[in-house]
């Protein structure tokens, strides 16, 4: 009577550890995408273009420079709110920021692949315009800003709390779950890093508990064909790493660093 008792203990828990491995592979796009609502703004210009046949909101702002920079935000961020700031401390440069699929006015779904051709589209899209185009991405945007900027001449490349791959930082927080397995969408940077050769700024937060500063670090050791600078915002999460006014002053500064 033990025997079939232990029996279907060990049947129910397999059971219950394949209904949250099912639970988490199907509804993953939900954990990693949070699309944010569209809105409007006074201070720069909605750019609608469509890629792949798929209509996507791009802002736009600046003074018509010949330097542009193109901004990816984190998985939940409006990336509107950054254009005071950006335009404010990066002056002499358009300032290009897209808005993923499903995200602030774009339409589509967003996934690994399309977020990649979205920036290969927008990357192509300006690049007449300016003699040189730098890149920034944070959080789930510097995945997409590692791969464009290891697939077009890039003047020089941002990353704030970024990550060697959306696949180990799940691990770690999911041990016992095979991610390797289930999950579609890894954003492999560590693997694309060595293609990266502009100079590169890492920012991290002291108190990052969603992206561990060690995942950080592990992507500045595989970008070994890149000038590195990195710089730690003290006391800061993740979510708050651009709060304090010195986050301002490392960007500016290392944008205004000549060549």
């Amino acid at each position: 009577m033990k025997q079939i008792q232990i029996r279907y203990v060990v049947l129910a828990l397999v059971f219950l550890y394949v209904l949250i491995c099912g639970f988490l592979y199907t509804q993953q796009t939900r954990f990693l995408y949070y699309p944010t609502p569209a809105v409007e703004r006074s201070d720069a210009d909605a750019i609608l273009f469509e890629n792949d046949g798929v209509a996507l909101k791009l802002w736009k702002a600046g003074n018509g420079t010949r330097s542009a920079i193109i901004y990816f935000g984190g998985n939940a961020e409006n990336v509107a709110r950054n254009i005071p700031p950006l335009t404010q401390t990066l002056p002499d440069h358009d300032i290009y920021l897209l808005n993923y699929r499903s995200y602030g006015g774009s339409e589509g779904k967003p996934s690994e692949q399309a977020l990649f051709d979205d920036a290969l589209a927008v990357y192509d899209m300006i690049d007449d315009d300016y003699d040189a185009i730098s890149i920034i991405g944070r959080s789930l945007g510097s995945g997409v800003a590692v791969y464009l900027a290891g697939k077009r001449p890039t003047e020089k490349l941002v990353l704030i709390t970024p990550y060697d791959s959306i696949e180990r930082v799940a691990q770690a927080k999911f041990p016992l779950i095979p991610v390797s397995l289930l999950l579609r969408d890894k954003y492999d940077s560590a693997r694309r890093a060595e293609l990266v050769s502009s100079p590169t700024l890492i920012v991290t937060a002291e108190n990052d508990g969603l992206i561990p500063k060690r995942h950080s670090d592990r992507l500045a050791q595989h970008l070994t064909n890149a000038e590195i600078k990195q710089e730690i915002m003290p006391g800061q999460t993740h979510l708050s790493v651009s709060n304090p006014q010195d986050f301002w002053t490392v960007l500016g500064k290392f944008f205004d660093t000549a060549e």
